[in-house]
């Protein structure tokens, strides 16, 4: 135990190297002092640490991020092209606002990280740094403190009502060597929905944190989309806690990349609250890893969460994929549901799995499965026997496999720009 906490220090002193708290004080400044201090106590993660086994965190505790190649997709039109939305755009992790809309365009409070820091007084106060350092029980996540205490950019979002039209983030990259720490810290008010779009990989390495307030009877949709960059590595951090039948739903496509982990963390605190998280990774060589690690508390009664994850791996790919369901004593009538799949295209890709679950309440419906395995030859003999040239087949296959999680987007526009998205991955790599 020693030597790890040794480990764990020694990469935060090589992290720290390279970073500055951003200037300011108040509210903001404290809430990034009182981070540091409970970074420095943990220290950063390694391969020896539980939740980190399946996947190596030293490219994100590195003190400078690796050069990656800029990617340019020419063959496919912007994210989200077709929906009207609002954007507001990041480059390499900075705000620019000349490529932004008026913010006042969706319906809802938007401001700038920065410049709300400088407030008094502030909504955020309550929010900023506090669903993230209740995250870290049971299990430590000492990347997100990282972020939220030295994150300089990012947006706080509050919506009263329904908003007009969709928030989109919108990441873009234009250096190799970007280094990036995004804070996002969004409050949905009693009764009001947020539909929150994000695309791109917006750095060679970007560490985003988003904390989301749900309260009673409020909706949350986030549609997620993280390019296809072929270099870049990122760790994403979602903390939200829900209100009484509050709902909350929140899809992932990854394709392509070197690393990605996409953390979550749910709280359901109000009775009768949802929440759905899905993802769908489809990945092609051996410097594809891909992880998503859930952490979902039923802490309420009457509550639902399903978590729906696929993978498509193939020429040496690694998909991981870590879920615990923990059901409190008090949250009586739990419905907890979670499935984890891959579908392996070749034999030397793997996919780690580590579902679990941890019920203290004895009026619950709770279940959880992972499989992997390889194309159903049947079926792949039915739709050949059909006329269906081999590589159209294989596609077909591994759209229905990706379905369920799809099926998780309720906007079918949206759903609809997903698989057109998954469609054109397959595409570029049939045969």
């Amino acid at each position: 135990m020693v030597a790890l906490a040794q480990a764990r220090q020694d990469a935060l002193e090589t992290r720290l190297a390279a970073l500055a708290l951003p200037e300011g004080g108040g509210w903001l400044g404290a809430a990034r002092r009182e981070a540091l201090a409970r970074l420095t106590a943990a220290g950063l993660p390694g391969r020896r640490d539980e939740y980190w086994k399946y996947t190596d965190p030293a490219a994100l505790n590195a003190a400078e991020a690796a050069p990656a190649k800029v990617f340019v997709a020419d063959d496919e039109a912007p994210g989200f092209g077709a929906i009207d939305r609002l954007r507001l755009v990041f480059v390499d992790g900075v705000f620019d606002a000349e490529r932004s809309d008026d913010p006042a365009l969706a319906g809802v409070e938007i401001e700038q990280l920065a410049r709300a820091g400088q407030a008094d007084i502030h909504w955020a106060r309550d929010l900023y740094g506090a669903l993230e350092a209740r995250g870290q029980k049971p299990v430590a996540r000492p990347l997100a403190t990282l972020n939220t205490a030295f994150a300089g950019q990012g947006v706080l979002i509050r919506a009263t009502g329904r908003a007009a039209k969709p928030v989109h983030l919108v990441y873009e990259r234009g250096s190799e060597a970007a280094d990036a720490l995004l804070h996002h810290c969004i409050r949905v008010e009693e009764g009001a929905e947020l539909t929150l779009l994000e695309t791109g990989a917006g750095a060679a390495r970007l560490q985003t944190v988003m904390e989301v307030e749900v309260a009673d009877g409020a909706a949350f949709h986030h549609i997620r989309s993280q390019g296809r960059d072929h270099e870049r590595r990122m760790v994403t951090h979602i903390f939200a806690r829900l209100g009484r039948e509050s709902r909350f739903k929140s899809f992932t496509l990854s394709v392509n990349g070197r690393l990605a982990r996409n953390e979550a963390v749910l709280e359901l605190l109000g009775d009768d609250a949802v929440a759905h998280l899905a993802g769908a990774a489809a990945g092609d060589g051996d410097a594809f890893h891909h992880d998503d690690t859930v952490f979902v508390t039923h802490a309420a009664e009457r509550c639902e969460s399903r978590q729906v994850f696929k993978k498509v791996l193939k020429n040496g790919a690694v998909g991981v994929f870590q879920g615990k369901i923990l059901v409190t004593q008090d949250a009586q009538k739990t419905d907890g549901y979670q499935i984890s799949q891959s579908l392996l295209l070749d034999g030397d890709s793997q996919f780690l799995a580590k579902p679990e679950l941890e019920i203290y309440a004895d009026d619950v419906k709770c279940s959880h499965g992972s499989t992997s395995g390889a194309i159903d030859e049947t079926a792949l003999f039915y739709l050949r026997a059909r006329g269906v040239p081999l590589a159209d087949a294989q596609a077909l296959l591994v759209l229905a496999f990706l379905a369920e999680a799809i099926d998780e987007i309720e906007d079918e526009a949206i759903a609809d720009e997903v698989r057109g998205k998954l469609e054109g991955w397959l595409a570029r790599r049939k045969g």
